[in-house]
């Protein structure tokens, strides 16, 4: 039974939304934060999708929205990437954390840059991820250990992959992954055609690839867009 937010949460008390969209996970979840103090699950969602849905109509109802939403990366309809930026957009008040079973600093950059306050992998402990949970809470980020020190071996090396590209290429890469061509995408940024196409062939320079297509099954396979239906 998915929860309905309680006007009565106790003073203090971190409202916390669970989205992902496997049962047994939700179910865990709810298991260990029900014993845990000033910490209460108000809602759910099996996707994106529903997460914004569910948020919208609270606002609407006047009802408090979460104080944290925990939040899946790989689901149907609207992955976790997607529905965090658009949390951040329309509810900046409602941080979200991450908690995937995806380690690639890749994805981790894409949740940060979407507005993600932490990012943990689903073999964390469950004291970590009531720690992520309270420090997003407080205006923090917290990352997972195994996630922090990737990312430190990133920041000492060379870039590579989706690090390498530009915010303009990385926008390049989704377009392309769409399936827009080069004259449809110089439209769409209000660029040349000869613009576009010279971008497209950086993107695939960078990233090491032979064709739009196997571009496209990276951008779909590190969560840049989801997958088709």
């Amino acid at each position: 039974m998915t929860r309905l937010p309680d006007r009565e949460v106790a003073a203090g008390t971190i409202r916390l939304m669970v989205v992902d969209d496997h049962a047994i996970v939700r179910r865990g979840i709810l298991a260990y934060v029900d014993a845990v103090p000033a910490l209460t699950v108000v809602g759910e969602a099996v996707d994106g999708q529903e997460a914004l849905a569910r948020l919208g109509q609270w606002q609407a109802d006047g009802t408090p929205l979460p104080d944290v939403v925990l939040m899946d990366l790989q689901m149907p309809r609207m992955g976790g990437i997607e529905a965090t930026e658009a949390i951040a957009r329309a509810h900046p008040e409602v941080k979200v954390v991450v908690l995937t079973s995806f380690g690639e600093v890749e994805r981790v950059h894409a949740a940060l840059a979407a507005g993600a306050a932490g990012y943990l992998l689903k073999d964390a402990e469950p004291a970590e991820v009531v720690a992520a949970i309270r420090a997003a809470a407080a205006g923090e980020v917290h990352l997972d250990p195994a996630v922090a020190r990737q990312l430190t071996r990133r920041m000492a090396g060379p870039q590579v992959g989706l690090a390498a590209l530009t915010p303009r290429e990385r926008e390049i890469l989704v377009l392309v992954a769409q399936g827009r061509a080069n004259r449809d995408i110089a439209d769409r940024l209000v660029i040349s055609e000869r613009t576009a196409r010279t971008h497209v062939s950086n993107v695939l320079a960078k990233l090491q690839l032979p064709s739009r297509t196997q571009a496209a099954l990276l951008a779909i396979r590190e969560g840049l867009i989801p997958p088709p239906s």
